[in-house]
């Protein structure tokens, strides 16, 4: 597991540095979907801070399980995956930050429930680069509308957005949804009047593409992880 992890930090620095940034400027998020706490503490152990669920149920296991990790080994929790309104109290408290925006009734749930708790959740809204009928995520002609509408919501802290890219087995071909993430980026913070910096896109398969044209977070689970075994829930 070291070794691979070693490997994935080792393209990530290469990637940002070819990018024109500075090394460290991209943030690692080890997905543990389907994985054990152990295993989370095993690779936590190595150095690595950032870990993302996907479903809000392990989400809740695991981060009750280990909080926030130890002085020596912090953990910081990403929800990453599609989040159902009457689940939206279930992160709250728990998750450093939530990747998966996607609707205003969603984020009126997180509204309530965060002020209800004194609150405040760093999000990113999802968009659907590739508009597929498959994905969740806004729309990126619908985006400039959706971040007007959510603005007013004092308790979500909108830091940027993100996307999977289509599904394929050339990185390249997908740089095009990549190189347009980051213009919608731009987009957002002009909207919005103020920085968002976080642009979380890329996996295994493509982050290096992604890094390339402005990745700021990746999500890698598998290379670092190894095979999954699903849970039966």
């Amino acid at each position: 597991m070291k070794e691979r992890l070693d490997e994935i930090c080792d393209r990530i620095k290469a990637s940002t540095i070819k990018s024109g940034r500075m090394a460290g400027d991209v943030t690692l998020i080890a997905v543990s979907k389907t994985f054990p706490s152990s295993a989370v503490t095993g690779v936590s152990s190595l150095g690595q801070v950032d870990f993302g669920e996907n479903k809000v149920q392990e989400l809740v296991l695991k981060s009750g399980e280990l909080e926030n990790g130890t002085s020596d080994h912090p953990i910081r929790w990403h929800m990453i995956g599609h989040l159902q309104r009457n689940k939206a109290k279930d992160i709250v408290g728990r998750a450093d930050m939530f990747h998966a925006l996607d609707s205003v009734r969603l984020a009126s749930a997180l509204q309530a429930r965060l002020k209800a708790e004194e609150l405040t959740l760093d999000c990113l809204i999802q968009v659907n680069i590739s508009a597929e009928d498959s994905k969740f995520g806004i729309l990126p002609d619908e985006l400039k509308l959706f971040a007007e509408q959510i603005a007013p919501l004092d308790a979500i802290n909108i830091r940027g957005l993100m996307t999977l890219a289509s599904p394929t087995n050339s990185p390249e071909s997908v740089r095009p949804e990549f190189a347009q993430m980051r213009d919608l980026s731009e987009m957002l913070t002009e909207c919005l009047g103020y920085p968002t910096p976080v642009l979380s896109m890329g996996m295994s398969s493509d982050f290096e593409v992604a890094i390339e044209e402005g990745a700021t977070h990746v999500r890698i689970g598998s290379a670092i992880f190894g095979a999954r075994t699903y849970l039966n829930t």
